[in-house]
């Protein structure tokens, strides 16, 4: 766990800069900015289908959980679809 709001912005950065590498996928940190032991990230997954977007949503919570340095303690998914 980050000791200092600085130790928070270097994990934090290198999840966002990973997952947002990622093709058609973005992130970015979108809550508790100034919280040195909370943080929020928002991603986005653009797919052609449903389908594919659950397997990069899928790949994307792994890559999170398997990152020693946090505690994931919430993750929602919402889906907007068009046609």
């Amino acid at each position: 766990m980050a000791q200092s709001l600085k130790a928070k912005r270097s994990v934090i950065q290198s999840i966002v800069r990973t997952v947002d590498g990622w093709k058609a996928v973005g992130a970015a940190e979108v809550a508790h900015l100034d919280k040195w032991q909370r943080s929020g990230l928002g991603v986005t997954v653009v797919a052609g289908s449903v389908g594919h977007a659950e397997e990069v949503a899928d790949s994307v919570e792994r890559f999170v959980w398997s990152q020693t340095e946090v505690e994931v303690v919430d993750i929602r998914r919402s889906w907007m679809e068009t046609e």
